[in-house]
């Protein structure tokens, strides 16, 4: 059916910390991008954001810092809000679910549901600290990895090996704050009964909608393969909205089911507004003529595609036309950690890069995660920025301008006879607007913007081909050249106007700074993009100046300087949580002094222990074990970097083993060694002096 206006929805950040380069690029481009697209074509559009404040993170920051929880969300509510708003991400609206408006609309829409009957009550067991009296989310709860044995994963995700976890399957559970250790505790909850949509959804998104990207399509699908089962909308918490049903005395609503509540809350709050100019929220979420895009992280897909329709459904509203979600971005090499602080922080780039918005805007774009993960590098940054917006895209306009300017008093020169180079260039641009559009209609804003920069190479090989430089010399003495050098002039001046338009979506600074410089009307829109009439001959051009500069190395090395002292703070806080969480391994199946009396452990005094040539593994002892001279390789280098510390040392080995040719060596024995904590192997030595080759037994 034909569509009358669109609502772009973004994500709603946890408002327990700054947002950084991952959410960006995964989300708040490049809906800012379709958003500006569309209303850059005259449609109706509305643009809906806000603050997710009811998440366990945000009460994990407020008792680590020793504040209130309603302090932690006020103070990144701002700062997200800001720091979106001087990135230039055009929301209509960006509100938070702390605000009356949301309170009072999510409650109802739970109330409604319940009223219906749309909600089955179940008592189960769920983790529960006794010490604390609290009941834990997946994500409080921490211990061993069934899949890796890695200490410290999390209920709901291994972080080192990436398996999707429960929090039933870990090892020795605790509670991730304390350290107490967890028990089973019954408790009542309402659920969403997901099981008795899976006919619906399976239909509605397998068959009518395949158009939806791989990576979403795919996700769905398995989700549905599985068997969809009820879930939660409730939990034990003393921060969120109060369940507003009897018998439900210290319960909240589930932040999943809380948070996508707020794209419509949020609606209603603008609406009431400014209804002048918005009208009534009910058109955006409930007339037909109305399509929603949701814009998320692949980590949202289950909930936006699968979760939030089924309740949408439930209670009437319009369910979403697609959901372009992409993948995740990496920071340099690694996986961005809000944890770990392994990010680059939107707060921190606007002020170490001040008046780089669209910088950062081209390079997320340029790279964007749509298929796959990508990795985010300070030197692709920097060469982006160098190499395409500065030498090809600002390179051409500010020639094309400080020659206009130079020749022509700042006036745009007229237009004269096209030779045959000229109407090819005009050739080549001359798609441009269907091009893009067919592109930003699909959500490919990578190729996009790829094919507005080819626009600006069309421009910068145009000049460099006709060199109006080299002509300009003989002005004064041939009309004929200068009528040449007005026409080229000329037409460089109007790609520059379709490049401010083509490139408003991507890069809202400098297209606007490009308008001003161009005085491009502002009534020029999508529909004149490709014409060669945006600039009218005569008309004065505004004061020139660079669109992008340079970005030195120094800059560069100094975030990745940070990033380095980050990688060792992370370092050692690991070190530090591993120590803090080890526990003994489990004690090996029982054997008996029979068994232990074969292997024949003795004491020797180290002579000489040095590195063994071309290994970084092996260590070579030279003992006295009290019957002569004895050899032994070890495989603890990593552990001593200076060996020469074991010399004099009385150490336990094992006598009797074969001998074996390591690295061209015959060792003689084996080093008895203890893993620490650490992973650290540490020697076992002898504290009171005992005669070598004594037998330990």
């Amino acid at each position: 059916m034909a569509f009358n206006r669109t609502l772009i929805t973004a994500a709603l950040p946890y408002a327990n910390g700054p947002v950084h380069i991952g959410h960006l690029a995964g989300v708040y481009v490049p809906a800012d991008i379709y958003a500006r697209y569309l209303r850059l074509k005259g449609k109706e559009t509305l643009f809906v954001c806000g603050s997710d404040e009811h998440g366990v993170p945000v009460t994990i920051r407020a008792r680590k810092e020793g504040i209130t929880t309603q302090q932690v969300v006020d103070r990144y509510h701002e700062l997200i809000k800001r720091s979106f708003a001087e990135f230039g991400i055009s929301f209509d609206i960006y509100s938070r679910t702390t605000s009356p408006t949301h309170h009072q609309f999510a409650s109802d829409y739970f109330r409604a549901m319940y009223d219906a009957g749309q909600f089955v009550e179940e008592t189960s067991e769920q983790f529960y600290d006794p010490e604390t009296g609290h009941f834990l989310t997946d994500r409080n709860i921490r211990g061993e990895c069934p899949r890796c044995h890695s200490l410290g994963a999390y209920g709901d995700q291994c972080e080192k090996c990436g398996a999707t976890l429960s929090p039933d399957e870990l090892i020795n559970p605790y509670n991730a704050e304390t350290g107490n250790p967890l028990a089973k505790k019954e408790t009542k909850h309402w659920y969403l009964p997901l099981d008795q949509y899976q006919a619906w959804l399976e239909d509605w998104i397998l068959n009518n909608h395949k158009e939806w990207r791989p990576n979403v399509y795919g996700q769905c699908k398995s989700w549905l393969d599985g068997g969809l089962k009820p879930r939660a909308v409730t939990r034990d918490l003393d921060w969120g909205i109060p369940v507003p049903v009897e018998g439900a005395e210290g319960k909240v609503l589930y932040v999943w089911f809380d948070a996508p509540i707020g794209y419509i809350s949020n609606t209603i709050e603008l609406c009431q507004k400014q209804p002048e100019k918005y009208g009534d929220w009910q058109k955006w979420w409930k007339q037909e003529d109305t399509r929603m895009i949701h814009f998320i992280g692949k980590d949202n897909i289950v909930f936006h595609c699968i979760v939030f329709p089924a309740m949408l459904k439930a209670q009437g509203y319009n369910l979403p036309d697609n959901v372009p979600s992409n993948e995740f971005l990496n920071l340099e090499g690694d996986k961005i950690s809000t944890s770990r602080n392994w990010a680059v922080w939107l707060n921190e780039y606007l002020e170490d890069f001040p008046g780089k918005q669209d910088v950062l805007r081209y390079v997320l774009t340029a790279n964007a995660p749509e298929t796959k993960d990508n990795d985010f590098t300070w030197a692709d940054f920097q060469a982006r920025n160098n190499n395409e917006l500065v030498a090809i895209y600002g390179n051409f306009v500010n020639r094309a301008l400080v020659l206009t300017n130079k020749y022509f008093e700042g006036r745009v020169p007229a237009c004269g006879e096209l030779n045959d180079y000229d109407k090819a260039t005009i050739e080549e641009f001359k798609n441009v607007k269907a091009t893009l559009e067919d592109l930003l209609n699909n959500f490919k804003f990578r190729e996009a913007q790829k094919e507005a920069m080819n626009l600006a190479r069309i421009g910068n090989k145009y000049l460099a081909d006709t060199e109006p430089w080299k002509l300009a010399k003989q002005i004064e003495t041939s009309d004929e050249v200068a009528k040449r050098v007005q026409t080229i002039l000329h037409l460089s001046l109007q790609i520059a106007a379709n490049l401010a338009i083509a490139f408003e979506p991507f890069l809202p600074f400098s297209s606007a700074k490009l308008r001003g410089m161009l005085r491009l009307n502002e009534a020029a829109g999508w529909e004149d993009l490709g014409r060669i009439d945006l600039l009218s001959t005569g008309e004065q051009l505004g004061e020139v100046s660079l669109l992008f500069e340079k970005i030195e190395d120094a800059a560069i090395q100094a975030q990745l300087d940070r990033l380095e002292r980050i990688k060792k703070e992370n370092e050692e806080a690991a070190k530090a949580e591993a120590l803090k969480n080890w526990r003994p391994e489990p004690v090996k199946a029982a054997t008996n002094i029979d068994e232990f009396d074969k292997n024949d452990i003795r004491v020797a005094t180290v002579l000489e222990c040095t590195n063994v040539k071309k290994s970084d593994r092996l260590l070579q002892f030279k003992l006295d074990d009290g019957m002569g001279e004895r050899t032994i390789l070890s495989g603890i280098a990593q552990s001593y970097p200076d060996p020469s510390v074991l010399i004099g040392k009385q150490v336990l080995f094992i006598a009797n083993f074969p001998p074996r040719k390591m690295m061209g060596i015959e060792s003689q024995g084996m080093i008895l060694s203890a893993v620490d904590a650490d992973g650290k192997l540490v020697v076992t030595t002898v504290s009171a002096p005992v005669k070598n080759g004594c037998q330990v037994g």
